[in-house]
């Protein structure tokens, strides 16, 4: 279960550290391509913002990663879970807020996170 636990935990990581370079370095290239919905021009303007989002989701994966070198199991347990619910979080108001697909592509692995930590 603790593999399974990890793995999950640093697949999280990865799909934040992700995030991070897409808003932070590639919003402007990459940015219209996924958000179809939203007009090419927004994108030069929202730069900075999107930037400061990737920022927390670096800060996100960050806190993941810390946890894989926490010694004391249940403090390093505790970490990921706050860690987990944060992302979790993150997501729902991301699907409620810009796109539904976000719920998918972090609250639920973060709930399956979530669960296997748990358990």
């Amino acid at each position: 279960m603790e593999i399974a636990v990890k793995c999950v935990i640093g697949l999280i990581a990865i799909i934040h550290v992700y995030i991070m370079w897409f808003e932070m370095f590639a919003w402007e290239s990459r940015g219209p391509k996924v958000f179809r919905s939203i007009s090419k021009d927004v994108f030069p303007k929202t730069k900075s913002m999107a930037a400061n989002q990737g920022l927390y989701n670096g800060f996100l994966a960050a806190g993941l990663i810390w946890s894989f070198f926490i010694q004391n199991v249940t403090w390093s347990n505790n970490v990921a879970l706050f860690f987990l619910i944060c992302v979790a979080i993150a997501g729902i108001y991301g699907a409620m807020t810009v796109d539904k697909k976000i719920i998918f592509v972090q609250t639920v692995p973060a709930m399956l996170g979530i669960i296997l930590l748990l358990l």
